[in-house]
């Protein structure tokens, strides 16, 4: 089995770069989205056992299949399999996570852009003055231009590949070094700002408060979807990152930083979020208008309001590149060792055809927002390209690659040797081997089944 070329050069640059990798755009808005629609601190609740029961063990397989894989993530799974006395098509989880992650780094990008372009309307205060009528409008001037789209797209592309073209220790790692302390930084104070400026009590009451009268299989299966997809379960990254992974790390600790990481985020965005909607009569279930246009409405009566703007929208630079930089890795590492690629030809080859491939989720919100492929079937029949790459993506390709991972570790491979990589404690190792067996799977299973028949 092929060792990896590099390592990190620490314990913290590698906790540094899996939190940078799991903490998203998602995880900034989605979460206090669904804390909203499922009544706040019961959702709260059961996404922090989600974390704990479900993204733990499965975090921990897939840092495992990278340490032992190797860097060629597309074919970890399948060595490891096949060291323990099994068929190496189990490649295909690789393969999966891989193509995942190259699906959404296409659109990932645009909406990285988005973002992009908002710190620089923030910060050149080309939004002062703007009313909610004022914003709105901008907003949707910026989804019907698909050439400005298209420049935004790529210069958030190119700084990606730019930090990716440094490599582990001057790149990803110097980047995440720089963009996580600056992220909680700016979240901390933000969160602080909107608790004083905002209805701290109500926000605090609605996030803390626990109604079972509202558990329900769809408040649970909500909870575990977004535990599930915000740390990066079934994307290869973690497996790519894993291969860098000296063979004193604990993985199982790994896991858990990455997960207390999201669990953080997820909630100073809420304490971000909610007293400014509670203080403010409006409605934080509003999916990308609630960053690009419900809080800027907030902000433009608030003191500091161009400041509070700026920060805001570089906080979300932060989290989309960090992210995004890890998505080049599973496919760059194919490609740098099947293909003889040295590193920087290898990420503009990448980054050029997701930028192009981009384009069709650039165009979705203009010249194609007409075009359904799919209109024939009832499911998709508004489905643009856009939404189509999405859903097969997140909804398809993640959850049955990580249902894959958790066979996999949890039935196939010799239980015997994997017990260093899951902890030092029997126990402990029995733990998360159970949960891989048993739980993970019927709750990958259940929002899999919910996604498709919805």
């Amino acid at each position: 089995m092929r060792a990896p070329t590099e390592t990190w050069s620490s314990h913290l640059a590698f906790y540094l770069s899996v939190a940078g990798a799991a903490v998203g755009l998602g995880s900034l808005w989605r979460f206090p989205f669904l804390a909203g629609q499922y009544g706040g601190g019961l959702f709260v609740l059961v996404f922090v056992l989600a974390c704990v029961l479900i993204a733990v063990p499965l975090l921990t397989a897939e840092f495992m299949l990278g340490r032992r894989g190797g860097p060629n993530v597309p074919g970890a799974a399948g060595r490891v399999a096949a060291a323990h006395g099994r068929s190496p098509r189990w490649a295909v989880v690789g393969v999966l996570g891989t193509l995942a992650i190259l699906l959404i780094m296409t659109y990932y990008s645009v909406i990285g852009g988005w973002v992009f372009a908002y710190v620089a309307a923030y910060a050149s205060g080309a939004t002062a003055g703007l009313d909610h009528a004022g914003l709105t409008a901008r907003f949707a001037a910026l989804l019907a231009d698909p050439w400005r789209l298209a420049f935004w797209h790529a210069l958030f592309m190119a700084a990606a590949a730019a930090i990716s073209i440094a490599g582990l220790h001057r790149g990803i790692e110097l980047g995440n070094r720089i963009m996580m302390p600056g992220l909680f930084g700016i979240l901390l104070a933000l969160a602080a700002y909107a608790l004083v400026q905002g209805d701290a009590h109500a926000a605090l009451a609605f996030l803390t408060k626990v109604d079972l009268t509202r558990l329900d299989g769809e408040l649970v299966l909500a909870a575990i979807g977004q535990a599930f997809f915000a740390t990066g379960v079934g994307m290869a990254i973690m497996i790519a990152y894993g291969s860098h992974v000296t063979a004193d790390e604990s993985l199982p600790r790994s896991a858990l930083i990455v997960a207390g990481s999201i669990v953080l985020a997820s909630v100073l965005a809420s304490l971000l979020i909610f007293p400014l909607v509670f203080g403010f009569g409006v409605d934080p279930a509003q999916g990308p208008q609630l960053a690009f246009i419900v809080l800027p409405s907030i902000f433009v009566g608030m003191p500091g309001s161009a400041l509070v703007g700026t920060l805001f929208f570089v906080l979300l630079a932060f989290a989309a590149l960090s992210s995004a930089i890890a998505g080049f890795e599973p496919a760059l590492a194919w490609l740098m060792e099947r293909w003889r690629l040295r590193r920087a030809p290898a990420v503009l080859l990448l980054a050029a055809a997701a930028w192009l491939a981009g384009l069709a989720t650039v165009l979705s919100f203009n010249v194609w927002q007409d075009l359904h492929p799919l209109a024939a079937l009832a499911r998709f029949r508004t489905a643009t390209l856009f939404d189509l790459t999405d859903f097969f993506a997140a909804n398809v390709l993640l959850p049955v690659g990580a249902l894959l991972s958790c066979v996999l570790v949890g039935w196939r491979l010799d239980r015997a040797r994997l017990a260093g990589d899951f902890g030092q404690h029997a126990r402990i190792v029995s733990i998360q081997l159970a949960l891989l067996r048993w739980i993970c799977p019927l709750a990958i299973a259940g929002v899999l089944m919910s996604a498709l028949s919805a």
